[in-house]
């Protein structure tokens, strides 16, 4: 149970954190292109490549890696852990993966992303 409350907390802080940093840039940098959501990933990729780095490197406990990795950058940005594990595929030599995960999910969640637009507009 622990470990649950501590992804949800860490969850909160990431995406309450999101929240006012995409508004701060989508203020400050107007326009078409999605700066708040490229640099929020950005910085979760960031992020989350320090916290697995350093519970490597000092062998962080498991509540830490939970409440820092999976509960504030799943909250903050889930991109963060599809670069992390593509970066592990590519470390294990799994390349046939790491193309059908990167090539997969940009497609697949274009389509996803598309499909539930669409599906809005459908009237009942």
């Amino acid at each position: 149970m622990l470990h649950f409350i501590l992804v949800l907390v860490g969850g909160a802080i990431g995406s309450g954190s999101r929240y006012l940093l995409s508004l701060h840039i989508t203020r400050t940098y107007p326009g078409t292109f999605p700066y708040s959501t490229f640099a929020v990933n950005i910085i979760g990729c960031l992020l989350i490549g320090i916290i697995y780095g350093l519970a490597e490197r000092f062998q962080l406990a498991v509540h830490w890696r939970l409440f820092l990795a999976t509960g504030l950058c799943g909250g903050f940005t889930t991109f963060s852990a599809f670069a992390y594990e593509n970066i592990l595929l590519l470390q294990n030599g799994n390349y046939t993966a790491f193309t059908v995960n990167t090539l997969g999910s940009c497609m697949f969640g274009f389509t996803a992303v598309f499909l539930g637009v669409m599906l809005t507009k459908i009237s009942i």
